[in-house]
């Protein structure tokens, strides 16, 4: 048995089959369906049910209240249709979407960033065309099935020679990957990956200022999407809040300061939330995305590209568009949740 799906208003059309799930199917039909966790966790591949029936699988209520839910709205990554449906998805990619690949890949080096981050570099198969846009991840593929997923730090023009992917990894302790990142693994190791996903990639159609927002490792996308811009020739204001705990989080200030030096129409504004006075800390102190409310009161002109834990987009997201008159479909995110995000009552 399988179901038509039909998206609203770009008019996009595909099949679900048997028990799959509304974007289980769109990935693999190359449809550029909004998503993040693909875990019911996040909310960024909310969607509204205009026509059809489908059963919802069990999701965090933060990413679909039972208010929304009532009036209609969907999690495509938890929503399997009972019949052909009918979804107002905005923002659906054009055709031609990359291709989601399996792959190996081999370690190609290993670099402290900091105390807990690690920036890996994987480099690609040289008998695979593997593209992708600025700003989306890979998922590594466990030995026991299980899936962790990272986005990629540089550009797709930036992949060197070999070819290598960037990942900036954050040490979660008693993490079942990242403990392996942190002991274990080593140079030419070999990985299994799959990817590209993610729909946080830069609108290049658009000539609106940018506000980039990232707390912790989210930075990671957030420099793909700078050397994507910087390579394009593109000149949009573009101002880029980095928030951190402590100073040491801000783990490639060096970068920043050669890129804002470079690129005139990039602006760096770091935060710190609990700098302590070891960190000889003079800069801006707070919650990161109330600096951006503090300096940009009115958002309504903008673009915002928001990348990190949960709590900040969710906060960024609610806030921009309440206080400050983001236009609702303007801001794009990718909300770096953990498994023990996902699985809060584990």
């Amino acid at each position: 048995m399988s179901f038509h799906v039909t998206l609203q208003p770009s008019g996009r059309q595909y099949n679900v089959d048997g028990d799959e799930t509304l974007l289980t199917a769109a990935i693999r039909e190359g449809i550029g369906l909004p998503y993040g966790c693909k875990d019911g966790a996040c909310g960024s591949c909310k969607c509204k049910l205009i026509e059809g029936q489908v059963v919802m699988g069990e999701h965090q209520e933060k990413a679909l209240s039972a208010a929304e839910q009532a009036a209609g709205m969907i999690l495509t990554c938890r929503a399997t249709p009972q019949t052909d449906v009918v979804l107002e998805a905005r923002g659906v990619a054009a055709e031609g979407q990359f291709p989601v690949l399996k792959m190996p890949g081999r370690v190609l080096s290993l670099e402290r960033l900091a105390e807990d981050v690690m920036r890996v570099k994987v480099q690609l198969p040289a008998n695979q065309n593997f593209q992708f846009h600025a700003g989306q991840y890979i998922e590594f593929l466990l030995r026991d099935g299980a899936r962790r997923a990272y986005s990629m730090a540089n550009a797709p023009h930036k992949l060197g020679t070999p070819p290598a992917i960037e990942l900036h990894i954050r040490h979660m302790p008693g993490g079942k990957f990242t403990d392996q990142v942190f002991s274990t693994l080593k140079e030419k190791d070999i990985v299994r990956m799959e990817g590209p996903f993610g729909s946080f990639y830069l609108r290049e159609d658009s000539d609106k200022p940018i506000v980039l927002l990232a707390s912790g490792t989210g930075f990671a996308p957030i420099k793909a999407l700078i050397e994507r811009m910087e390579a394009q020739g593109l000149s949009r204001p573009t101002v880029l809040y980095w928030g951190g705990r402590r100073k040491a989080d801000l783990y490639l200030t060096d970068w920043l300061a050669e890129a804002t030096a470079r690129l005139p129409w990039l602006r760096f504004v770091p935060v710190l939330s609990d700098a302590l006075p070891e960190d000889g800390w003079t800069g801006r102190t707070g919650f990161v995305h109330q600096a951006v409310m503090a300096d940009l009161p009115d958002l309504s002109g903008h673009q915002v590209y928001a990348c990190g834990a949960p709590i900040v987009i969710e906060s960024a997201q609610r806030d921009f568009v309440a206080q400050c008159g983001l236009p609702e479909d303007e801001f794009y995110a990718d909300s770096f949740t953990s498994e023990a995000d996902k699985h809060p009552n584990a």
